[in-house]
């Protein structure tokens, strides 16, 4: 049954809509509404997805999730792989702490965080996305060979995840602290919409690939 968008309690018209949206895309899971299935690459903090979108396209041999709290951005990457007429990228509105609940252990190949908060203040760097308790759910979602890749324009948020990894016996594979003046792949360099901002804006993009040891 199609939803209609008054049914959202949300005082903005426009954000009522894309919940809707969100609601009405056969792309799209509440976090209840998931049920584990074989996945191979997994985008945290994805924002509207579109990220997840670009490599969907060029891989449709995996399987990938684009995941965020908030289904009202979410939409509009669930649309695009409609439009596309892409079946192998889904979208679930759900925390990052829930991963564990959402994903069979040791079956990702690759994880990626793309410029998520970097919660500046000591006191809230428990919500990080970089944090050791977030690093130990990684670890237990990435087959063996498995890597997990992070993007960033905040150097001191990208350089204290470096000092987590270092810490919790990850091992840099990849790392550039400018990734669209450097030689690694071009995949890599797929912008994401915040990316495309920070970039007109004159930042760099720092970027890691970190395997567990």
């Amino acid at each position: 049954m199609m939803l209609d968008p008054n049914d959202f309690i949300i005082t903005r018209k426009r954000k009522k809509y894309k919940f809707a949206q969100f609601a009405n895309s056969p792309l799209c899971f509440e976090f209840d509404e998931w049920r584990k299935q074989p996945v191979d690459i997994v985008e945290i903090g994805a924002g509207n997805g579109l990220f997840s979108v670009e490599l969907a396209e060029r891989y449709p041999e995996r399987q990938f999730v684009a995941l965020d709290v908030k289904g009202d951005r979410l939409q509009k990457g669930a649309y695009e792989a409609a439009a596309r007429g892409l079946t192998n990228v889904q979208f679930i509105r759900a925390r990052a702490d829930q991963v564990l609940e959402l994903f069979t252990s040791a079956s990702l190949m690759a994880i990626w965080v793309t410029f998520p908060d970097p919660f500046p203040r000591e006191r809230s760097a428990g919500r990080r996305l970089t944090h050791p308790t977030f690093l130990a759910r990684y670890g237990e979602l990435l087959r063996p060979e498995g890597a997990l890749h992070l993007k960033h324009d905040n150097c001191n948020f990208f350089h204290w995840s470096l000092e987590q990894f270092v810490q919790k016996e990850w091992y840099v594979d990849e790392l550039s602290f400018d990734l669209h003046e450097s030689d690694l792949p071009d995949e890599y360099k797929i912008q994401t919409t915040y990316e495309q901002r920070w970039l007109s804006e004159g930042l760099v993009t720092n970027f890691v690939r970190v395997r567990k040891r």
